[in-house]
């Protein structure tokens, strides 16, 4: 039993179990063990996040092993150092004795020292006849070769840890881009479906990344961001295998209508005067999208809306449609409403109609109702958004004037 190796601390630092244990599993390093020193010293810098120390830390660490005259940690060649505070203030890039102090603790509770005070607290080596140190008292570096292992490891697993952390960033920021151009890419041309909240749903799953994220946080969200991307392809892969089966259907019914020269379509009047012949002004699958007005114009008719904006602002029509979807759900509309109200008007168009509804709704009973009358009439080319945004201008310049 080595019971000589417990030694405790000076003056009024107080002695713990756990210096206890640190200093006893000093006891068990293997004869003859070495380890170099800088290698050793390398692994602790690595591993600084796992062992709770601060570069400063790393510093006076650096500064005490430059004061051990072997490359080589050996019990061989004696473990303790013993420099002036002076001295470690100088190699340590002239850090306060405060500073100093502060971190030769947090060095000695992280376990990678151990002090070996004498009776008066100074550290100094009485040396024999031949020169040879006799005894020695101030701080033992035995805790790094006997952790020599461990700390190579914990680099290890840092370092493992990094890589891990790279490749899951690289991960998540190629599905972004993806996910982002394909949403993109579906409302600039109209594809079906409700892209406004899908895109919502993206802007909320990348406000969840923290500002300084760890491994877990970014595998977290690339998980929730891969499987949202696979249900977008899904998606536009159905609208695509649908599309494809309605033109093979105009085909087969054109060849159909070609081949049978009974059919009662050759029947149906080909122009609008002749009689019989029905409207054609409710359908029309080919007319271009409707113009959306300025965005500052909107937005000075509709003010209240601003305060639905990300962060309390809108800047852009990206914006302004990220707002509509919060409006959407307050006012009870539903999602195929808006997205009815989107097909026909346009995604501008549609969002600068539920802020002109936002600012009437103290005066519309069902915000939904009516924005699907508004839709319909859209559709029949019977609804112009302009004199609507015209008469929301002369009222709120009304308002201003009456204010002032």
């Amino acid at each position: 039993m080595r019971t000589g190796n417990v030694t405790t601390p000076f003056g009024r630092r107080p002695m713990t179990l756990a210096l206890v244990k640190r200093q006893l599993a000093t006891a068990e390093i293997k004869p003859g063990k070495s380890v170099d020193k800088w290698k050793v010293f390398r692994d602790a810098c690595e591993a600084r996040a796992l062992l709770d120390i601060q570069d400063r830390a790393l510093a006076v660490l650096d500064a005490l092993l430059s004061f051990y005259p072997e490359s080589a940690l050996s019990q061989d060649h004696g473990m303790i150092v013993f420099p002036s505070n002076a001295q470690l203030t100088v190699r340590a890039h002239g850090i306060t004795g405060t500073t100093l102090r502060r971190h030769l603790a947090a060095l000695v509770d992280a376990g990678l020292i151990v002090r070996k005070d004498s009776a008066n607290g100074k550290r100094y080596a009485r040396k024999d006849k031949t020169g040879e140190i006799e005894d020695a008292y101030g701080f033992d570096l035995s805790p790094l070769l006997a952790r020599a292992e461990e700390l190579a490891l914990l680099a290890q697993q840092i370092a493992a840890d990094r890589a891990r952390f790279r490749r899951a960033k690289e991960r998540l920021t190629i599905c972004r881009r993806d996910v982002r151009k394909l949403i993109s890419a579906a409302i600039e041309e109209h594809a079906p479906g409700d892209w406004i909240s899908i895109e919502a749903t993206y802007v909320a799953l990348v406000r969840n990344i923290p500002r300084s994220p760890t491994v877990k946080d970014i595998e977290t969200v690339l998980k929730e961001m891969e499987a949202f991307h696979a249900q977008i392809v899904n998606l536009l892969e159905t609208q695509i295998d649908s599309e494809k089966t309605d033109t093979n259907d105009v085909g087969i019914d054109r060849h159909i209508q070609n081949s049978n020269t009974e059919s009662t379509h050759e029947l149906e009047p080909r122009s609008r005067n002749e009689q019989g012949a029905k409207p054609e002004g409710n359908r029309r699958p080919g007319r271009e999208p409707i113009k959306a007005f300025p965005l500052a114009m909107v937005l000075k008719a509709c003010p209240e809306i601003v305060m639905y904006g990300p962060d309390g602002k809108i800047s852009n029509w990206r914006e302004l449609m990220a707002a509509a979807i919060v409006v959407r759900s307050m006012l009870g509309v539903s999602p195929s409403a808006y997205q009815d109200a989107c097909d026909v008007m346009g995604p501008e168009n549609a969002a600068a109609t539920l802020a002109c509804i936002l600012e009437r709704s103290g005066h519309i009973n069902s915000a939904g109702g009516y924005l699907r009358d508004l839709t319909a009439k859209a559709r029949r080319d019977e609804f112009s958004l302009g004199p609507v945004l015209m008469a929301l201008l002369r009222a709120n310049g009304d308002s201003e004037r009456k204010a002032g």
